[in-house]
């Protein structure tokens, strides 16, 4: 209704195009943004998933991370690594990336902030378990103090739908995104604020997200210790 993407000028290269591939751990961490964005443009992915040490180590002989580290994501031809910078590629392709230099810095702004509050929950699930508690309760109080009011605060100032040039964008995603992984850790914690409330509802309805957020999709679940463990072994930390 709202969220038309950029046509393809050519777009008979782009259905034979390889669909991007994806090498992660089989959970999260630095990849679910990356899944959240290219779901949200209507793009199939696949995923080899990483279990063990000796296929990181692959990658690495094989120099594919460029600085030892996943995600790694093979598009267009090329071999990415670094998280934001394959974000960044992504939004730009897909046309979610504002119109201008000034709609694309806010797009930076309001994404690196998301992260950041994103990057806490994840680290939460590698804590030692007497610290878990009081580090979630960190988490949400953060979440309701720092990040939200300034969110609710875009909303209201502006009166629009998204929060960049009133047109669906990846500061939308991800925004959704940090969302959905703090009410895991309190479901009330939008409460106090309205305005995101009915965010959340309305981009939970664009049907590409809509579909993602389904069960079966390739989102993937909060961690768990088996997920740790992996990600521990693997990286040997």
């Amino acid at each position: 209704m709202f969220f038309l993407f950029h046509p393809s000028e050519n777009p008979e290269p782009e259905v034979m195009a390889a669909k991007p591939k994806l090498y992660y751990f089989r959970g999260r961490g630095r990849m679910e943004s990356i899944r959240w964005l290219l779901a949200a443009a209507g793009v199939e992915f696949e995923e080899e998933f990483l279990e063990t040490r000796e296929q990181y180590e692959k990658l690495q002989k094989d120099g594919r991370l460029l600085f030892g580290q996943v995600p790694l994501v093979e598009i267009d031809g090329m071999t990415l690594t670094q998280t934001r910078a394959i974000l960044g590629y992504l939004a730009a392709k897909y046309n979610l990336y504002g119109k201008d230099l000034k709609e694309t810095v806010r797009i930076n702004m309001y994404t690196d902030g998301t992260q950041d509050l994103m990057t806490m929950i994840m680290l939460a699930a590698f804590k030692p378990p007497e610290e878990k508690e009081e580090n979630i309760a960190l988490i949400v109080t953060k979440a309701k103090t720092r990040y939200f009011p300034v969110f609710e605060k875009i909303l209201k100032e502006h009166g629009e739908d998204f929060l960049v040039g009133n047109k669906f964008s990846w500061a939308d995603i991800q925004l959704l995104e940090a969302i959905l992984m703090v009410e895991e850790l309190n479901a009330s914690v939008l409460s106090d604020f309205p305005l995101l409330k009915a965010f959340k509802t309305r981009i939970s309805n664009i049907p590409t997200i809509k579909k993602f957020l389904q069960p079966g999709s390739q989102r993937k679940p909060p961690p768990d210790s088996h997920y740790v463990k992996v990600v521990r072994n693997t990286l040997q930390f």
